[in-house]
């Protein structure tokens, strides 16, 4: 496919997302649709939203990246996001969440614990942990994007992210929440059509059906390359070494920490509160489902079967022929796949990008403007709405930034390092919200700091990756971590940060409940 025909695709579709973005702001008419869509939204689109929010050019670009490297492992991340994901979010937290939500009249996840515990401290703590935080998962997915639009295009990945981010911040800003469920409903059909076709399409550029590559799959378990043999790698169709360097990093920081991380995730969490009914949240479970396990299902098994195209026409598994993981998926398809689909692929990726940055800026946005701003100065409807405007503005500012800074390798770790800090602050308070009635604002505040500084001490301190790069340990104490002691340096810190803040948030509660 030529280059001027590949232009117009893409401009066919920015101006569908421009159509869309428009439609959102003229249906917006006050703070509440901006924040919420009017607690109105069609329960159709707030499922494919979810689902598009959800699956971010992360989880296609990076994590099909780590299949592409570690093999079907993965898979089992596949199954917690459709069943903690959609499953447990749907039933257990989202019915709840919906009828607290309105029952308080909240827009923001920072105001429904907020609220709901009589603290105004709760509020802008978690709003500025958000804020604060969320930016790195915001780049890491702004990365995704650009690395696939240079990719294809072959130009300056500094032009691609500029681009990329203007055409984001025009919807979102504009367009508020109604804006940017419509384009997400939008992005999600693109994603789930591009999928199916890959997952498809496939088998028939191996030349082989779904059993025999997979036993082909495994017969190349001696090829792993060294390095990875070393970590504990045992081939593509079989999990690592029990124990071992990447058993630790798949189980407890790719599955575990997004598959955990998944339910805590402010910008999830606020699309339970855009319907009206709980009846209309019921219907979105089957479709997010369904949407997921095809979504990530294909990639994953994409990314790992890719070691059989490239063993078959360079003579190396991926790795090989790829040193940066992040860049495998982008390649792959460039190179096995018809020049039309490549297009369309471009697409999924932009829209999966897209979909998620959008959610992300407007979580933001109303963190800085209505959580932590429009707490402290109150002030009208109109002028309120501005105010988050501006903070999506600059929350999309600071995320580009950071993205220039990140290392290679890095969007696949980068979503799961948020998601689990996430998972850490926020689930207790978030799930003893929902469920436990002894839990007192005190708790919820000990458990907050103890899961957010819990997690950052463990990412500075104890985990060897992100420790090693960051240098304040070897700075401090002369050596890259504080406990060298095997396995500690690679076990992620969700497993030390989040029964800790559970602890907190039982213990406290019971104490200051008992004295009040």
């Amino acid at each position: 496919m030529n280059t001027f025909t590949l232009g117009l695709i893409v401009i066919a579709y920015l101006l569908s997302l421009a159509y869309l973005g428009f439609l959102g702001y003229k249906k917006t008419t006050n703070t509440s649709d901006y924040l919420v869509g009017g607690r109105q939204m069609n329960p159709i689109v707030m499922a494919l939203s979810y689902g598009a929010t959800f699956i971010s050019a992360s989880a296609i670009v990076g994590f099909g990246g780590v299949a592409a490297a570690f093999g079907m492992g993965i898979q089992w991340l596949c199954f917690l996001n459709m069943f903690v994901g959609v499953v447990i979010a749907f039933i257990f937290f989202g019915l709840r969440t919906r009828r607290m939500g309105a029952k308080l009249n909240v827009s923001t996840f920072p105001q429904l614990l907020g609220r709901h515990f009589r603290s105004r401290n709760i509020q802008v703590f978690i709003a500025a942990v958000i804020f604060i935080g969320m930016p790195l998962y915001a780049a890491v997915v702004m990365k995704g994007g650009a690395v696939f639009i240079e990719q294809i295009f072959q130009i300056d990945f500094n032009i691609s992210l500029l681009i990329f981010t203007l055409v984001i911040a025009a919807y979102v800003i504009a367009g508020g929440m109604k804006g940017v469920m419509y384009t997400d409903a939008l992005q999600a059909v693109i994603m789930f059509g591009c999928m199916l076709f890959l997952l498809f399409s496939l088998y028939q550029v191996l030349g082989m059906d779904f059993t025999e590559a997979n036993k082909e799959l495994t017969n190349i378990a001696p090829l792993v390359p060294e390095k990875f043999k070393a970590l504990g790698h045992q081939g593509w169709t079989a999990m690592p070494v029990t124990g071992s360097p990447q058993w630790y990093s798949l189980v407890t920081s790719l599955i575990l920490g997004v598959g955990i991380g998944c339910l805590a995730q402010p910008q999830l969490v606020v699309r339970f509160m855009t319907v009206e009914s709980s009846k209309q949240l019921n219907r979105g479970v089957f479709i997010g489902c369904f949407f997921l396990i095809i979504t990530v299902g294909a990639i994953y098994h994409a990314g790992a079967l890719s070691n059989l195209f490239f063993l078959k026409t360079e003579g190396a598994v991926a790795t090989e022929v790829i040193q940066d993981i992040d860049k495998i998926i982008p390649y792959f398809i460039n190179k096995a796949m018809p020049d039309w689909f490549a297009a369309l692929f471009m697409l999924c990726i932009l829209s999966a990008s897209m979909s998620t940055l959008s959610s992300q800026f407007h979580t933001m946005g109303a963190s800085v403007g209505s959580d932590i701003y429009g707490t402290y100065k109150p002030r009208s409807r109109g002028k309120l709405t501005n105010v988050i405007r501006l903070g999506v503005l600059f929350s999309i500012l600071v995320s580009y930034i950071i993205c220039y800074m990140l290392p290679h390798d890095i969007i696949a770790r980068g979503t799961s390092i948020f998601m689990g800090i996430c998972a850490a602050a926020f689930l207790p308070a978030y799930f003893c919200a929902l469920y436990w009635k002894k839990a007192t604002k005190q708790g919820v505040m000990a458990s907050l700091w103890v899961g957010t500084l819990g997690s950052a001490f463990a990412l500075i301190f104890l985990h060897q990756k992100e420790a090693a790069a960051m240098g304040i340990c070897k700075f401090l104490f002369g050596k890259d971590v504080l406990i060298e002691t095997y396995p500690f340096p690679v076990i992620d810190p969700i497993l030390f940060a989040l029964p800790l803040s559970i602890l907190a948030i039982v213990v406290v509660s019971l104490l200051t409940g008992r004295n009040k």
